[in-house]
């Protein structure tokens, strides 16, 4: 009997061709959130504002493939650094290095690219672009530590 189970179940991280590791992103957009970190705690706050190159219709990189040129902080993610406190809870990559399942509603579970909007999980309809956000204000937009 042949076991059919998902290569996300059966390849580590470090095995995942390019085209999988891509598909494991739900496109929820979190990690496109700016981000505040306590010096003395080291304890990391999202905020609903979002890097200005995230498309927060579709909540995917208007220029994926160039944002590293664009935006210097855009940290490249890699089987090394999935474990990071800057990396939501829910995401793909943070619950399979941390040895979870995916969630119900990442499309690949739901054959569904939209499941990740249609259940809330995504940025959209709550994120705003830094470029209407000066950072200096970036404070007053934090999230409630319970949604991510």
């Amino acid at each position: 009997m042949t076991d059919n189970k998902p290569f996300w179940e059966t390849t580590p991280l470090t095995h995942l061709s390019q085209a999988q590791w891509e598909s494991l992103c739900d496109g929820c957009g979190r990690c496109c959130l700016q981000k505040l970190e306590n010096k003395k705690t080291g304890k990391v706050y999202f905020t609903a504002v979002a890097c200005r190159l995230l498309d927060l219709n579709t909540c995917r990189c208007r220029d994926y493939e160039h944002r590293h040129d664009v935006i210097k902080d855009c940290l490249q993610l890699s089987p090394d650094n999935v474990y990071r406190r800057w990396l939501p809870k829910s995401c793909a990559y943070r619950r399979l290095a941390l040895g979870k399942k995916l969630e119900g509603w990442h499309p690949l579970i739901s054959g569904n690219p939209n499941s990740v909007h249609d259940t809330g999980i995504s940025v959209r309809d709550m994120a705003i672009s830094e470029t209407y956000i000066p950072l200096d204000q970036l404070e007053a937009f934090i999230i409630k530590e319970s949604s991510f």
